[in-house]
């Protein structure tokens, strides 16, 4: 016997026998639920036997017998109601724990979310996808589900999603597109850093979202709750069903402030900010033009991260602008990162480690962000050396710029979609998912180990385009994706690191080195960063304008 938990207070199993339950009163538990029908098998004891030796250990038993594969939505009702008059911890069981598992998950439609069920019945060895949509429905079985049906569907109106839109729509004009995303307003995000460090208004990275979907692509203003691939299907929150011929999945990804205690409480307040939120980014800069003196921490959280560079780039913003004011002498800037490396790609370390000495930042290796106390000005910090204990450390601040630890977003970590880390699981080179040929996906939400980067997302656009419409015409992949990320560094006020690699670290520079050379810092990366990434971005990356991003080429062998 096999006890797996759902919940503190519920558990399930396979069958039990009569000799089972001296060890399940011991474990805990206060109750027993007979989710199997006496007479199933030959060696099941019946439930009157197993509710005998239950009430001589002083568990109680309920007997609420399912006919395997025939859950109705009144069973769920009902098991709910039994698990309630039951005291806790309950342990139900059945002939594997399935169909226990199965009516705990319906019971508890609408009272938990869809991705906190799947991930519950997934981490216990129960695969619910069979009635994802009646869980979606309240627990209950749908009669209408409203079908639509497109050529392509696109989960995600981001900067990957709106892009692959476009460039399959300039590739084929006449191709029936549907992007879901139930989000109004659009963010180039890229140039939240640039609001953190007085350059951007907020106002300048935000267009609405209807302003953005390409001509002739339906937008279907909804969130995805689960995935059907078996069935060529996205089921959206409240059960309504879209069908596809070919899937591109690119939602991005989740930042999970409320991991780390006591941070949201605190956020746009007591000197917590983050440039990775668009109401926050200008906080940031209120705080480092009013500071004067103080210590300023910055935080960066273990991998992967969008824009791993982000959290760097706020402390030499800041850092600039206390040494422009002339107070930088009277700041304490701490970096504090749950890495061991200051950039992954070892090329542009000595360029940064040049503008760490300038502004006398102190950095921390191994030190992750793990709570925070706004109005008492305290952070603390698990700090995990390699072969060593890990050690919690206190810190003051006045001022502390925070990076969220981050992960792919709940409906796509629980779905099939997903590899064991919960994000997409692609082919590297063509972006195409490993086990549903008719599926690709592009941007922060996929496992390839590219950085998470607009930019890349740019690339990544037309190389997804190419090979879906090779793929309409019968073919196999046609262009493949090296890896490109860019991380334009703002070392300061007016110069960049313009860090360009892909896949191994390999540099990957789009202009000559007598043009921008990446590894040093560049009035001509500002000026690409500051001028001509956003129009090449709004006007360019999400128009199908492909500039300085055609595909590279499946060169067969």
């Amino acid at each position: 016997m096999e006890i797996r938990t759902l919940t503190a207070g519920l558990s399930v199993s396979e069958q039990i026998q009569l000799s089972d339950l001296e060890a399940i009163r011991n474990a805990g538990f206060r109750a027993v639920v007979c989710n199997r029908p006496d007479g199933e098998g030959a060696d099941q004891p019946t439930f009157e036997e197993i509710a005998k030796a239950a009430k001589k250990l002083g568990l109680e038993a309920a007997y609420q017998p399912i006919v395997s594969g025939k859950v109705s939505d009144t069973d769920a009702t009902d098991f709910n109601s039994t698990l309630t008059n039951l005291p806790g911890p309950v342990l139900a069981y059945c002939r594997t724990g399935t169909r226990s598992a199965t009516l705990w998950s319906l019971g508890q439609a609408g009272q938990r979310s869809l991705a906190d069920i799947l991930a519950a019945t997934k981490a216990a060895g129960y695969e619910m996808g069979g009635v994802v949509r009646r869980i979606v429905n309240g627990g209950k079985t749908p009669t209408e589900t409203g079908d639509a049906s497109f050529s392509v569907v696109i989960v995600g109106a981001g900067a990957g999603g709106i892009a692959a839109a476009a460039s399959l729509k300039s590739r084929k004009p006449e191709l029936d597109i549907a992007i879901i995303d139930p989000a109004d307003i659009h963010y180039y995000q890229p140039g939240w850093t640039m609001v953190g460090g007085g350059i951007f208004e907020p106002e300048q990275t935000s267009r609405t979202m209807g302003s953005l979907i390409p001509k002739g692509v339906h937008w279907i203003k909804s969130a995805v709750a689960a995935f059907e691939p078996e069935n060529n299907a996205v089921i959206l929150d409240g059960c309504r069903v879209v069908k596809y011929d070919r899937l591109i999945v690119c939602p991005g990804i989740k930042l999970d402030w409320n991991k780390i205690e006591g941070l949201v409480e605190t956020l746009g307040q007591n000197g917590v900010t983050s440039n990775y939120r668009y109401d926050l980014a200008l906080y940031t800069w209120q705080l480092v033009n009013g500071m004067m003196e103080g210590r300023a921490i910055f935080t960066q959280p273990p991998m992967p991260i969008k824009c791993a560079g982000a959290p760097q780039k706020a402390m030499y913003l800041s850092g600039d602008a206390w040494h422009r004011r002339g107070v930088l002498k009277d700041v304490d800037i701490q970096f504090n990162n749950a890495g061991g490396v200051l950039f992954g790609i070892k090329d542009y370390v000595p360029a940064l480690m040049d503008y760490v000495k300038k502004y006398d930042a102190n950095l921390n290796f191994f030190h992750n962000l793990v709570a925070v106390d706004g109005p008492a000005k305290k952070a603390w910090f698990d700090v995990a050396k390699p072969d060593t204990p890990v050690d919690r450390v206190e810190m003051e601040f006045d001022m502390m710029h925070v990076c969220p630890p981050q992960t792919a977003p709940d409906f796509i970590r629980v779905s099939p979609l997903a590899d064991a880390s919960g994000w997409v699981d692609v082919d590297q080179a063509t972006l195409r998912h490993k086990t549903y040929d008719n599926i690709w996906s592009l941007g922060d939400v996929m496992n390839a180990p590219n950085a998470k980067t607009a930019a890349a997302a740019r690339i990544q656009a037309p190389v997804v385009a190419d090979n879906i419409i090779a793929d309409i015409h019968g073919g196999s992949s046609v262009a493949q994706y090296n890896g490109y990320g860019s991380c334009p560094l703002t070392v300061e006020r007016g110069k960049i690191v313009l860090a360009e690699f892909g896949y191994g670290g390999a540099l990957l520079p789009s202009f000559p080195k007598f043009v921008v050379d990446g590894t040093k810092p560049s009035r001509a990366a500002w000026f690409l960063k500051e001028k001509m990434l956003p129009p090449i971005y709004w006007k360019g990356m999400l128009k199908g304008r492909e500039w300085m991003a055609r595909p590279e080429k499946i060169i067969a062998k």
